[in-house]
């Protein structure tokens, strides 16, 4: 069964919302409030415009504690002791950093440039974007240091990764640790249903895009998750019927200035749905 948002409202009430946009949670209040065994976090691209010590606090503050490093916040150009300082600042503050992303790799130096900065920063997964004719490469770096690649589809207008068929058919032959990071805003601007991705692509799922659009078209813009047109219940279900032990990182892409309280919103709204379904 799947609700709207304003059924949802009335059936979980105002208060859990509200809780995590004026305050942030509670200490023990995710484990309450989580009945559907999902790992939330965060993709930074959503603080693109803050310091990485306000993002830190920012993710801490909305119960984010796992986090995937956009390159503002990790630059790849960083040298190994850098990027382990910086790496190691993130999880000092008590966040898991398991991954970083999107890396677009358009040559071999990039390519081989991303895993050696997945290696210094500890990190269990790349969020990528290779081109086609790097694949092989991608290919020979995931076997030699044992990180995963999460290929990132990007919508309408992408001419490398614009549906999640698209990275299947390139990837399908290709080592099982190259798999797929769904981004469900993107799955809907091209009007394609973001469970039936899920639940097809179970096997090589790694990490996804939490979010929600207003349109499933190619306009269709960022909104708070909960406000938009994705079936936010179904998709939850679907990770919980596929046994999904990935990240579901929010991507909040609206209000790049001032993102906390849409993403406190957003937060707020799908673990009461993880409550509810």
């Amino acid at each position: 069964m799947s609700y709207t948002r304003n059924e949802f409202i009335k059936l979980v009430g105002l208060s859990g919302l509200a809780t995590l946009t004026t305050g942030g949670i509670q200490a023990g209040e995710t484990e309450k409030m989580e009945s559907v065994d999902l790992r939330l976090g965060m993709a930074s691209y959503t603080f693109r415009n803050f310091k990485l010590n306000e993002v830190i606090t920012m993710a801490k503050r909305v119960g984010l504690t796992n986090i995937a490093l956009k390159s503002m916040h990790m630059p790849l150009e960083s040298s190994g002791d850098e990027i382990k300082n910086i790496a190691g600042q993130v999880r000092s503050a008590g966040l898991n950093l398991y991954g970083a992303g999107v890396i677009y790799m358009k040559t071999a130096q990039e390519v081989e440039n991303a895993f050696t900065y997945a290696r210094n920063a500890g990190l269990e997964m790349i969020v990528g974007v290779p081109n086609h004719d790097l694949l092989p490469l991608a290919n020979e770096q995931v076997k030699k240091y044992n990180i995963k690649l999460a290929v990132h589809n990007h919508g309408p207008g992408d001419d490398l990764y614009s549906s999640v068929n698209d990275v299947y058919n390139k990837i399908k032959d290709l080592d099982k640790r190259i798999g797929f990071c769904i981004d469900i805003g993107h799955v809907k601007r091209i009007k394609q249903d973001p469970v039936a991705m899920i639940e097809k692509y179970k096997d090589r799922l790694y990490d996804m895009h939490m979010k929600d659009v207003n349109k499933d078209t190619g306009d269709g813009v960022p909104v708070e998750v909960g406000r938009g047109i994705i079936d936010i219940p179904g998709v939850i279900k679907a990770l919980n019927k596929i046994k999904y032990t990935g990240t579901v990182a929010f991507e909040y892409e609206k209000d790049g200035d001032d993102p906390l309280p849409g993403l406190a919103e957003s937060v707020g709204y799908v673990r009461g749905v993880m409550k509810m379904v």
